[in-house]
């Protein structure tokens, strides 16, 4: 008989991890801290994640950082949404301290990049894709712009910045990218974006 998977384990292990990544960072992440943490065995933790940076990523794909899903009827508003909750989730250390180092081992490891992609990245383009869709339906994009490449040209320089640190990722920047990319491909820039200064 197969023994039933204790769903507790599975959660108080999730929870370690984000509070260790926010406390020692994801280099000073340990197998036996997450397991003393959880109140469990690196064995139980073993079971259920492939290794260590397999679980990094379903942590923060759990924690649900920076995904925000938004529907105010302005796509400004709603762009500058998502991008706001995308630096706020690169701005907490469990993310933030977290992606340029697992950056490396995405590289470096195929499958984990995949499963970053579907598990942690592909929710919010998602959320985004949606907000871009209903722009277009409403007219305030130019019919037929592929959404995917708008979700770069968005998310792409909020990203940058979190992994290179070389300025500061403030507010005003986020509203800033959100006008210039609409003021290239909406349907009248000065309208989408009346409401957000």
């Amino acid at each position: 008989m197969v023994r039933q998977r204790d769903e507790r384990i599975d959660r108080a292990v999730l929870d370690a991890v984000a509070a260790l990544l926010r406390e020692v960072g994801y280099r000073g992440l340990t197998m036996e801290a997450i397991a003393q943490r959880a109140g469990t065995t690196k064995p139980a933790i073993r079971r259920r994640w492939k290794n260590q940076r397999h679980l990094v990523v379903a942590a923060l794909a759990e924690a649900r950082v920076g995904l925000v899903e938004i529907d105010t009827g302005c796509t400004c508003c709603d762009l500058v949404g998502h991008l706001e909750a995308l630096r706020d989730g690169l701005s907490d250390p469990a993310l933030g301290r977290v992606l340029p180092a697992l950056t490396v081992d995405l590289a470096d490891d195929p499958e984990l990049r995949d499963n970053f992609l579907a598990v942690f990245w592909e929710p919010r383009r998602e959320a985004c894709v949606v907000s871009l869709r209903k722009a277009e339906a409403r007219g305030d994009l130019r019919p037929g712009i592929d959404p995917d490449l708008l979700v770069d040209l968005f998310a792409a320089p909020v990203v940058f910045r979190a992994l290179f640190g070389h300025r500061e990722l403030e507010r005003d920047f986020v509203r800033d990218v959100v006008h210039g990319v609409l003021s290239g491909v909406g349907a009248a820039e000065s309208a989408l974006c009346k409401h957000v200064g």
